[in-house]
C-alpha cells in the first residue's frame, strides 16, 4: 500500500516555527514570506485536526500536539542533511581506448595536471561502448562508429583522417612510390578496426585497390608498434601517430585522408554541471583542435 504524499514545505515550515518560536524568523531562513508560513501552519492544522501552534503577542510555541511533531521532524530533516553531506562527489573519470591513451592522452595529461594540481582524473581503458552510471564514467572520448547511451551530452571533436603507415625504411624496401604499390606489401591489419584498409582505400577514391591481410593484430596501438618496428605497412589515424612520423619513426608514403569516423567527446549527463567536468572537456576540446591544427609535437614531461 502506497504512502500518502508529504507536504514537505509545508512541514519544513512549521519545524522552523516552532525552533525558533517565530514566523518572520522562519521565513527568513527559509526565503519565503511571513504570510507564506502562515499558510502553511494554517492547512497543516486543518490537515490534520489538530492545533499545532499557540499564538502569543510576539511569539508561538509549539502545543503538546506540535512539540511532538516538531522534534520528530527535526531529527528527519538533521538525518536528510546527513544523507545529504555524505554524497561527496567521487573523482573524475575519462575513458578511451588504450591506444588514444598512450598516443595522445597520456604524453599532454602531466602539462594539465601542473596547471590544475587539485583535480583529481581516474583513467579508464576503454574503446566501445559505455554505461556512464554502472562503469563511474564522467567522460568518454569515442569514435562515431560506436553508439552513444540516451541524453548523452555529445561534443565533436575532430574528423578522422586516415592512411597507410609504416617505417620510413620499409617505404623505399617496399618500392611504395603510389598507392598501387601496395599490392606487394607486407599488408598489417587489427581486430578492433577490421574495415580499416577499405575506408581509407573509399577516402582516397581507389576502391579499385585490393589488398590482403597478411598479420591481424588485436589492438591498434600493436599494429602501430609493428609498423613503426619495420613489420608492414598498417592503417591509422593521423592523430595518432603525428609525433612518430615528426620524430622519423613511422612515415605515411601517400599522407592522410578525412575518413567515414569523427572523434567525439562523451559527457555523462548527470555530470555535465559539476566546473571539474567541464574544464577537462573544455581542455580536451582545445587540445584535440591544436592536434587537427598540425600542433607541435607534446614530449612527455
Amino acid at each position: 500500500m502506497a504512502l500518502p504524499r508529504l507536504p514537505l514545505n509545508a512541514l519544513r515550515a512549521f519545524e522552523a516555527t516552532a525552533r525558533l518560536r517565530s514566523m518572520s524568523a522562519a521565513a527568513s531562513e527559509l526565503g519565503v514570506t511571513h504570510g507564506a508560513i502562515s499558510r502553511h501552519i494554517r492547512m497543516l492544522e486543518s490537515q490534520y485536526g489538530l492545533a499545532l501552534l499557540r499564538r502569543l503577542a510576539k511569539s508561538v510555541e509549539p502545543t503538546p500536539a506540535g512539540a511532538q511533531l516538531a522534534a520528530k521532524l527535526g531529527e528527519a530533516f538533521e538525518m536528510m542533511h546527513l544523507g545529504v553531506s555524505q554524497l561527496t562527489p567521487g573523482p573524475l573519470t575519462l575513458s578511451c581506448s588504450a591506444t588514444i591513451m598512450m598516443y595522445w592522452l597520456i604524453p599532454r595529461l602531466g602539462t594539465f595536471k601542473r596547471a590544475n594540481p587539485e583535480l583529481e582524473i581516474r583513467l579508464n581503458v576503454n574503446y566501445g561502448e559505455v554505461d556512464f552510471v554502472r562503469d563511474e564514467i564522467s567522460i568518454a572520448i569515442r569514435n562515431s562508429m560506436f553508439r552513444s547511451p540516451e541524453d548523452v551530452v555529445i561534443k565533436t571533436l575532430t574528423p578522422e583522417e586516415i592512411g597507410p603507415i609504416c617505417h620510413p625504411d620499409y617505404v623505399a624496401r617496399a618500392g611504395l612510390n603510389t598507392p598501387d604499390d601496395l599490392t606487394g606489401a607486407h599488408i598489417l591489419s587489427t581486430a578492433t578496426r577490421p574495415t580499416a584498409w577499405q575506408e581509407w582505400a573509399a577516402a582516397v577514391g581507389r576502391q579499385d585497390i585490393c589488398l590482403e591481410t597478411h598479420e591481424n593484430y588485436d589492438h591498434f596501438y600493436l599494429v602501430i608498434q609493428a609498423a613503426a618496428c619495420g613489420l608492414g605497412v598498417a592503417v591509422a589515424p593521423r592523430l595518432l601517430v603525428e609525433n612518430e612520423i615528426r620524430s622519423g619513426h613511422l612515415a605515411a608514403p601517400f599522407g592522410f585522408a578525412e575518413g567515414p569516423h569523427t572523434l567525439n567527446l562523451w559527457i555523462a549527463p548527470h555530470m555535465r554541471a559539476r566546473p571539474e567536468v567541464r574544464k577537462v572537456a573544455e581542455w580536451i576540446q582545445s587540445e584535440m583542435a591544436l592536434s587537427a591544427q598540425g600542433g607541435p609535437e607534446v614530449v612527455p614531461a
